[in-house]
């Protein structure tokens, strides 16, 4: 038996309970150093691994796993959202920004991210990072907004949707180059940088 479960076993009281890597939002939204903002139901925070130059999240303190989690009685909360991402539209507005959900999202808690589109990051690696911003794969804030109010809810993607949203031929977002790889594109995007 490991050490880490005979520490927890033995109830020492000094040994922590591991927590899953896709928990990890839940300690940066109460990091001071990640908190841009707070309201009484939210709280905007930096992306610890941002895809772009600009990259927040905006995060419910209500325990919502999903936007397939969302009902009509989240429409206010959403609203909300798209209060603050206005002000940091407002707040970056040399830059283009985009706000929207994953639709297969790896980390627990239901979160939107607000990313500008020059898509420059040294975090910037896989075509997976690249696929889940660019393809629909990144739901737009509107269109699950629009899917609250209109439906009561998101309609899930099936599997094969979100392998063939991952697998998407690389294309740049502002223009119709085709990279051959990851490599190629981030030097390409650096093209488009004012």
């Amino acid at each position: 038996m490991s050490k880490r479960k005979l520490g927890i076993m033995a109830g020492s009281g000094t040994t922590k309970q591991p927590r899953h890597w896709s928990l990890g939002l839940l300690g940066s939204m109460e990091d001071p150093e990640s908190i841009v903002k707070k309201t009484e139901n939210i709280v905007v925070i930096r992306d610890k691994y941002p895809k772009a130059k600009i990259h927040y999240l905006i995060l419910p303190y209500e325990d919502i796993n999903s936007i397939y989690k969302l009902t009509e009685k989240h429409i206010s909360l959403l609203e909300e959202f798209g209060r603050l991402y206005g002000e940091l539209k407002d707040k970056h507005k040399e830059s283009s920004l985009r706000a929207g959900f994953h639709a297969v999202p790896s980390m627990q808690r239901l979160h939107m991210h607000v990313i500008s589109t020059d898509m420059i990051s040294p975090c910037l690696k896989t075509k997976v990072h690249w696929n889940s911003f660019t393809t629909n794969y990144f739901i737009p804030y509107q269109d699950v907004l629009k899917g609250i109010k209109e439906n009561g809810g998101v309609k899930k993607i099936s599997n094969e949707q979100h392998k063939s949203l991952m697998s998407t031929e690389l294309i740049c977002n502002q223009c119709t180059f085709k990279p051959k790889n990851m490599p190629q594109l981030k030097e390409h995007l650096l093209t488009h940088v004012k």
